[in-house]
């Protein structure tokens, strides 16, 4: 790729994040979580084939997998798989993943020009070229996030390149990336001031461009005008974030996040189709607290906790497909029985979720999605491994928290000793000064200073062996 083009690893991700892709391992925090999650996996069903449900597009008539394959965390060469890892993408184990979904009825896949090191496309391109071009719906971004891509001959290098990356004389779906993360003036400036919305709505004229939509984060006012202004743009399909603690409650988790139920009924009194993204909201919900997961699998013991949030995903009639990350077979395959076919969730199943939600709104965690915004901490300070090891203690209620409690010893050794496995003394929160660097960048606006005083004033308290 291009280096003008070329988005700088660290830049994307205090921008935009690493979203829902390979969740199992962001919230374990394993380099290979199968090792540590080979239990879900171990009587595995084979997906049958033929059976993938799919949806029409009304506006291009287009029959999509419910399944949509995420390309934006790859397999990677060597054993370490980590979000960190600069190893270049393992085209044979992609080609593998891709030959096996489509084989089973997937035929949406989605990438950008700054995913996976800037490597995302042109690994996609090489796995999807294979294949005949009818095979398959390939998805891109104009991803101009630096300001040194804003322009608009910059950002017609980006479009052109896309095409030549993936191998393609066109775009089955093209879009706006991440509109409203930095409110209504950055828009503008991306897609507005510099003619390159109109530049794409002319390319869709010509064919380069087969439907054109947008990814939704952050300011609702982008949405809403963008919504607003669908005479004018006649978008073919937006993408949002929904899952079952979005539709009603992402409010409660953030006061600038908008709940998914309002974007999904706007989106379906306009008649746009929705494309679903964070499914697993960062993973959280495949890594449910003990007791909730239990629940689940009480409820339905034959499929794992995770398809559960798939098929909540999948269940509104207007979705068109539900992104995921499967960066190894076993997610894949897992997917796959979600959704060959897909089995909507009944109404009762519906009230049973959300009073999952409610119950873990009252679990009072860290609303950290381990995304790594907030890094690299100019201290050196592991703020997401910290706040990690904090929710999985309080997610399996073995927080030590009173001196008399009778797990109290046990659950003390556990904390004090599972902290400084998942994080070096160096890294850990009473070496964080209050600076504030990385409070911008927090998508839930976490004051993370804040919360890692309280995690280090809570761990002298263990040590000293006090009440909390």
């Amino acid at each position: 790729m291009k280096d003008s083009n070329k988005i700088n690893r660290r830049k994307f991700l205090k921008v935009f994040g690493a979203g829902s892709i390979g969740a199992i391992a962001a919230m374990t925090g394993c380099k290979n979580p199968l090792k540590k999650n080979a239990d879900l996996y171990k009587e595995q069903v084979e997906p049958p084939k033929g059976k993938m449900t799919y949806r029409i597009n009304p506006h291009t008539n287009d029959k999509v997998s419910i399944l949509g394959f995420g390309m934006m965390r790859l397999p990677l060469v060597g054993s370490d798989q980590s979000l960190e890892s600069t190893a270049p993408v393992d085209q044979v184990a992609l080609n593998k993943l891709v030959d096996y979904a489509i084989d089973h009825g997937v035929n949406y896949f989605d990438t950008s020009p700054a995913y996976s090191q800037g490597n995302s496309e042109s690994a996609t391109g090489k796995a999807l070229h294979r294949h005949p071009r009818n095979k398959y719906y390939v998805a891109t971004k104009l991803s101009n996030f630096d300001p040194s891509t804003q322009t608009r001959e910059k950002s017609i290098e980006m479009f052109n390149d896309s095409l030549k990356y993936l191998q393609v004389d066109y775009i089955d779906y093209y879009l706006l990336h991440a509109i409203g993360m930095d409110g209504m003036d950055s828009f503008k400036k991306r897609y507005i001031d510099n003619g390159i919305l109109d530049f794409l709505v002319e390319k869709r004229k010509t064919g380069k461009i087969r439907n054109l939509g947008f990814s939704y984060h952050g300011d609702v006012k982008v949405f809403d005008w963008l919504v607003a202004n669908n005479d004018k743009y006649h978008w073919d399909f937006a993408q949002i974030e929904l899952n079952y603690i979005d539709w009603k409650h992402a409010k409660e988790i953030n006061d600038i996040n908008t709940d998914a139920e309002y974007l999904y009924n706007e989106l379906d009194k306009n008649g746009i189709p929705a494309i679903i993204m964070e499914p697993l909201l960062g993973g959280r919900l495949s890594n449910l607290p003990v007791p909730l997961a239990n629940e689940i699998k009480k409820r339905d013991p034959e499929h794992s906790v995770a398809s559960w949030a798939f098929r909540y995903a999948a269940s509104p009639k207007d979705v068109l497909t539900v992104l995921s990350g499967m960066t190894y077979m076993e997610h894949l395959k897992d997917n796959l029985l979600s959704y060959c076919p897909l089995k909507p969730l009944t109404d009762s199943d519906k009230v049973f979720l959300e009073d999952i939600a409610c119950k873990m709104m009252d679990i009072k965690t860290i609303p950290c999605n381990n995304c790594k915004y907030c890094m690299p901490c100019p201290y050196g300070v592991d703020i997401p491994g910290i706040f990690v090891h904090y929710n999985k203690c309080q997610n399996e209620g073995l927080m030590p928290q009173n001196t008399r409690s009778p797990n109290y010893i046990k659950y003390r050794r556990e904390f004090l000793i599972g902290m400084d496995r998942s994080v070096p003394k160096l890294r850990q929160a009473d070496h964080c000064i209050g600076c504030g660097q990385c409070k911008p960048h927090c998508p839930q606006s976490i004051d993370i200073p804040k919360e890692l005083q309280n995690i280090d004033v809570f761990v002298e308290q263990l040590k000293e062996n006090k009440n909390i």
